[in-house]
C-alpha cells in the first residue's frame, strides 16, 4: 500500500458581488508538505461567469489566478509572496480576503499522490 501523506486544500471562487456571497468554483490549490507539493488547477468557464454576472472582467480574473500559478510556482516570477516557504504561500493564497476572487476555508485529507488528488478535487469541485 503507498504512503500516504497529508494534504490541505481550498477551492478557488469567482464572486462578482462580495455582498450577496454567491459564488462559481472556478480552481482549487493544494498543497502536500510531506512532499513539498503546491499547485493550482483552474479555469475560466466564460460563458458561465458571463451568464453569472456580466459585469466581470474576465482578463482581470484570469490575471489573478495566473498570479495565484505563478506564487503556487515559487522564485521571483511569483513576486515577494512567491519567495516565501511554500507552507506560507499556501496559507497567503488560502487567506480569506474580499475581492472577486476568493477561496473557500482549508480541507485536510491524507493521498499517496498530490497531483492526482489535485486533478481529482479539480474534476469533483470545479469541472
Amino acid at each position: 500500500m503507498p504512503e500516504k501523506h497529508l494534504f490541505e486544500y481550498a477551492v478557488i471562487r469567482v464572486v462578482p458581488r462580495v455582498e450577496r456571497e454567491e459564488f462559481l468554483n472556478v480552481g482549487v490549490i493544494l498543497y502536500c508538505s510531506g512532499r513539498g507539493f503546491l499547485q493550482t488547477m483552474y479555469t475560466v468557464p466564460e460563458d458561465r461567469l458571463r451568464a453569472f454576472s456580466a459585469e466581470l472582467d474576465l482578463a482581470e480574473i484570469q490575471e489573478r489566478l495566473q498570479t495565484f500559478e505563478r506564487i503556487c510556482a515559487g522564485r521571483k516570477e511569483g513576486g515577494l509572496i512567491g519567495q516565501l516557504p511554500i507552507a506560507a504561500r499556501f496559507r497567503w493564497l488560502a487567506a480569506a480576503r474580499s475581492t472577486v476572487v476568493q477561496t473557500s476555508p482549508v480541507h485536510p485529507g491524507l493521498c499517496a499522490n498530490p497531483a492526482d488528488t489535485l486533478a481529482r478535487l479539480f474534476a469533483q469541485l470545479v469541472l
